[in-house]
């Protein structure tokens, strides 16, 4: 019995260090092309609206969420919902915060990011960059600080928004790839069912 044991998990482990060391050129491919595109607009829009060092369009969280809907499109934190919603209550909630205690960066930094935390789990919209947007309103330049509640809707929404259309679009154009994942949503479906149902 130990020994049919230790060869499974032999397998097993041999199988999990085959899959995530094979190289799908076609996957990485899509991947390449659809956060080139996406981010590229971005630096665009930046460029032709904006001139100096201050990034207004091309914040960092950006570039975190890219790998999330470029790269791993299957996971939760992927899905419209969570990118959509992460970011826009992470900056609602970054800009508060500067309101609130714009020049004591040792506390509205920490309380930005914790406050965004909570509010992504509660609304069931956890993005992990959404952490980096409310950190941003409180911790870049006065070029975005001075923006107030615009930087909810530009860059943050805007900016979103261009992500979210370009993943629609490059996510979906091979039958190997499928966006938004709609296992994901029929797994969350199932569990309120199920929850509403024991109830």
């Amino acid at each position: 019995m130990p020994t049919q044991k230790i060869r499974r998990s032999y397998r097993k482990t041999r199988y999990i260090l085959y899959k995530e060391t094979l190289i799908d050129f076609k996957e990485h491919f899509w991947s390449f092309i659809g956060s080139f595109v996406g981010i590229g607009i971005l630096a665009y829009l930046e460029s032709i609206h904006f001139s100096g060092n201050d990034m207004v369009y091309l914040i960092g969280s950006f570039g975190a969420s890219s790998v999330l809907i470029y790269g791993i499109i299957q996971s939760p934190f992927s899905q419209p919902r969570n990118l959509i919603g992460g970011h826009l209550i992470s900056a609602f909630i970054g800009v508060s915060v500067n309101k609130l205690v714009p020049d004591i960066v040792w506390i509205a930094a920490p309380l930005a990011v914790s406050l965004s935390i909570v509010f992504m789990q509660i609304t069931k919209t956890l993005h992990p960059p959404g952490g980096a947007t409310a950190l941003i309103a409180v911790t870049a330049s006065s070029q975005i600080k001075n923006l107030g509640y615009m930087y909810v809707i530009s860059p943050v929404l805007v900016g979103v928004l261009i992500l979210f259309i370009t993943a629609l679009i490059f996510n979906n154009i091979t039958s190997s790839r499928s966006y938004p994942s709609h296992c994901t949503y029929h797994k969350h479906y199932h569990k309120i069912r199920k929850r509403l149902t024991v109830r």
